[in-house]
């Protein structure tokens, strides 16, 4: 009996750690009970002014989960000490991050100091994907806001567009996403555009043979030049088809020969990710099954809950304490 009352005694501390919660669903429903029918308010508002902010909100959870943890730090500013992350090359193209304080001044009036920005990054992209045709999918929340920016381990946390695919596949796995879930966040590129200045290495001085000539030649016309300037606006679609739509019809365009990025194209020519790619063309239903399990495992990456970290009043700053 001693032994057992000293084993509870000894585990204690591990099962009422007291600065360390989980994620639950409905976490405001007392403090903050319309918190998620704002952000959705918000962010449907933002999408009928501004459509590409539903393809920004997506992007921003990858960037901001995939990086240590889903906390916000992705939204620092680079002020007093603190260097954001929104300044490295892996974070170029990325914008309307002043849109999410529109959503975070709404929470403020209603619940101020409630709602953390991490958990509007993450319904924000719940949300933006709806609208986009994808699927809805139910997130929990509790997630708490960094106090420091994590710029230092973005580019080895963050792909690059002309990495591996097994790089690629090694970063997901690293957050528990497996080569599945990997192959169905790629879809995102499914919607929103990509810079020339990613795309010319696939063109010049000569077309990558994995390309469609046809296509090829598409993109040089996107594309005039070998030196595009990153400032100008000089972009190609992802999907020309349905170009603002979270469907499928990317995996059928890298079957065809049709992907922008070299890692793209790397997920026809791998054995490992080519057969999902088969299914998820196939299939839409499929890929959205597999994109809203895979961004969900995502959104719940090493989240700061309880009394770790803080809840911002401007997302854009730690709080003046």
């Amino acid at each position: 009996m001693a032994t057992f009352k000293f084993l509870v005694f000894l585990l204690l501390p591990l099962l009422f750690h007291p600065g360390k919660s989980e994620l639950q669903l409905n976490y405001y429903a007392k403090s903050c009970p319309r918190a998620e029918a704002i952000i959705k308010e918000q962010v449907t508002a933002l999408y009928h002014k501004h459509g590409n902010t539903a393809v920004s909100w997506i992007r921003n959870l990858f960037h901001d989960c995939i990086v240590k943890s889903c906390d916000a730090s992705l939204l620092l500013d680079t002020v007093n000490g603190i260097e954001s992350e929104k300044a490295s090359s892996r974070s170029f193209g990325m914008r309307n991050f002043k849109y999410i304080n529109t959503i975070k001044d709404a929470l403020e009036k209603e619940c101020p100091m409630t709602v953390s920005c991490a958990d509007i990054v993450s319904l924000s992209a719940r949300d933006g994907a709806v609208l986009l045709g994808g699927p809805y999918i139910e997130m929990k929340t509790g997630r708490r806001d960094s106090k420091e920016s994590h710029a230092a381990l973005v580019d080895s946390s963050i792909p690059n567009h002309n990495d591996t695919i097994s790089s690629v596949l090694s970063t997901f796995q690293s957050v528990g996403i497996d080569t599945q879930g990997a192959v169905a966040l790629l879809g995102a590129h499914s919607v929103g555009r990509v810079h020339c200045i990613n795309i010319v290495h696939r063109l010049y001085p000569t077309v990558d043979p994995t390309l469609d000539p046809a296509y090829a030649e598409y993109l040089k016309g996107r594309c005039p030049s070998p030196y595009p300037d990153p400032n100008a606006v000089e972009y190609s679609r992802n999907d020309r088809e349905t170009t603002m739509v979270l469907d499928n019809f990317y995996y059928k365009n890298i079957l065809r020969h049709k992907g922008l990025l070299l890692v793209d194209q790397q997920l026809v020519s791998d054995p490992r990710t080519y057969p999902f790619v088969e299914k998820m063309a196939a299939d839409n239903g499929y890929f959205h099954d597999q994109f809203s399990r895979a961004l969900l495992i995502l959104s719940e990456n090493n989240p700061l809950t309880g009394d770790e970290g803080e809840i911002r009043k401007d997302c854009r700053f730690v709080n003046a304490h």
